[in-house]
């Protein structure tokens, strides 16, 4: 399996991208998710489970992807440089 990296920043295959903030354990399931935050609009907090984040893109569903994986790592010097028009 891959691997996460707390306080990454992520770019999902649709283009958006998101600080993975940490992983969180359901209480009942002991399922893993993954805790991020949207680096656009509202900034909003959200979850998935580590598995499909770290999934690979359904390339069936989405034949124009040329990304490999749903959420994919981006190597950035300073969150500033995302903003830069």
């Amino acid at each position: 399996m891959r691997e996460l990296k707390i306080n990454g920043i992520y770019k999902h295959f649709k283009g958006d991208r998101y600080l993975v903030v940490d992983v969180a354990i359901d209480s009942e399931t002991k399922e893993k998710f993954v805790v991020y935050r949207a680096l656009y609009g509202e900034h909003l907090l959200y979850i998935r489970p580590v598995e499909m984040f770290l999934s690979e893109v359904d390339h069936e569903k989405y034949p124009n992807v040329e990304q490999q994986y749903r959420f994919e790592e981006e190597d950035i010097d300073s969150v500033a440089s995302l903003f830069k028009a």
